[in-house]
């Protein structure tokens, strides 16, 4: 908004070409988020507290649990808040990329609100039936995958020869001259490519993994498949974070990680100069994310100060299901979703172990008759505290382990 307002002014207001730079604007959607996070984050406890919209907390056995019961949830509402409102200031509002990350954010957090208020105010403690979850994370799937496949701004350039660049149109080639003269080709694509890491020659194709398997006429099918795929990585990555947010600080601090991790892949996939130098698919008008992106970052940790042991309020799933939803969109968008495993390995983990308890469980039972565990109890976290560790220093160890995963994630972008 600000963006729009200060370019119709121009050099009529001294100063507004500070909102040309992308890094100005991300910078103040970082500070703005926290003043909100911190000071509306404050009211929004209290109101929560005076609404008694508490934790309803069952008896598992795990240390310091019936202390949490009536701690105020809903508190994703903080870090929505605290992204959309600065994301509305300081982003380019006619880039396609930051309005497919304002409709996933208010998509997911309006399907966990529904959730989090059946829990709460209906008493049900099941909260939105599972089927309704899953139609809404597809719903979203279908809009970003389709998006993101059809859309004629979403594109990706190559660096070509001279040669090839005069078989193509001119509105297709982007010349870049350097100080001495040197030109370079960049030809624009549309074509559903992604990033395999640690890999040379690292782009894959999804249309032809369709033509290995089936012949080429199957390329036309290419949208199936890939908008398949961005529903499934968009139900993981929401329930891992779902899943992950069990501990007072955890959800938020490893998902704080992989945003910020996110924010320098979008930077450098969105600045052509970066983009060259690293030997990375240059993906133009993405560095507009690192706005979006710097809300969110803001709005973690503005909402960690009240959610860090012994937390204050929780996210409920408003927060942790828009977290991960907005986590797999990044990544889906900068064309980094093939990095998934290793960037949010936390949530990975969190979720398999929750798949493999249930299925051991099952399988035991139908076998021996009783039902037995791989862990003590799952999720993970919870597989720790009944060892006896103490919360804040399992929040402590998963985070040094989100930081190596994150580092690792960077470290891809010349490691091949």
């Amino acid at each position: 908004m600000l963006y729009h307002l200060f370019d119709w002014l121009g050099a009529r207001v001294p100063g507004s070409g500070l909102f040309t730079y992308i890094s100005f604007r991300a910078a103040m959607a970082v500070f703005i988020s926290l003043l909100i996070s911190l000071w509306w984050g404050k009211g929004i406890i209290n109101l929560l507290r005076r609404m008694q919209v508490g934790e309803t907390v069952r008896d598992l056995g795990l240390e310091g649990q019936i202390q949490k019961q009536g701690t105020p949830t809903m508190g994703g509402l903080i870090i929505l808040s605290a992204t959309i409102i600065p994301t509305l200031l300081f982003a380019r509002l006619d880039n396609i990329y930051i309005l497919l990350l304002l409709v996933s954010t208010v998509w997911l957090g309006a399907i966990g609100f529904i959730d989090d208020y059946i829990k709460v105010f209906k008493k049900d403690k099941r909260g939105l039936a599972g089927k309704f979850k899953v139609v809404g994370q597809v719903g979203v799937g279908i809009i970003i995958g389709s998006t993101v496949y059809f859309h004629p701004e979403i594109r990706t350039r190559v660096e070509v020869p001279e040669v090839i660049a005069q078989q193509f149109e001119e509105k297709d080639v982007h010349i870049i001259t350097e100080e001495d003269g040197t030109q370079h080709y960049m030809l624009n694509r549309k074509s559903p490519n992604t990033t395999i890491p640690f890999v040379k020659d690292n782009e894959l194709n999804y249309s032809s993994i369709l033509a290995k398997l089936f012949g080429n006429g199957a390329r036309q099918y290419t949208w199936i498949l890939y908008i398949g795929i961005i529903i499934f990585i968009i139900a993981a990555v929401s329930n891992g974070a779902n899943i992950t947010d069990g501990l007072d600080g955890l959800a938020t601090g490893t998902s704080a990680i992989m945003v910020l991790t996110l924010g320098i892949l979008a930077y450098v996939s969105g600045n052509i100069i970066f983009a060259q130098y690293l030997d990375i698919m240059y993906i133009p008008g993405s560095g507009e994310l690192a706005v979006f992106i710097g809300a969110l970052l803001g709005a973690c940790i503005g909402f960690l100060w009240y959610n860090a042991y012994p937390a204050q309020v929780f996210m409920g799933d408003t927060g942790s299901l828009a977290l991960g939803g907005i986590i797999a969109t990044l990544a889906i968008l900068v064309r980094k979703e093939l990095l998934i495993p290793v960037l949010c390995g936390i949530f990975l983990v969190e979720n398999l172990s929750v798949m493999a308890q249930v299925s051991y469980f099952k399988y035991t039972r139908k076998k021996y008759g009783e039902g037995r565990r791989i862990l003590l109890m799952s999720p993970l976290h919870h597989h720790y505290q009944k060892k006896g560790v103490h919360e804040s220093k399992i929040v402590s160890r998963f985070w040094i382990v989100g930081i190596m995963l994150a580092v690792l994630s960077i470290v891809t972008l010349k490691l091949r």
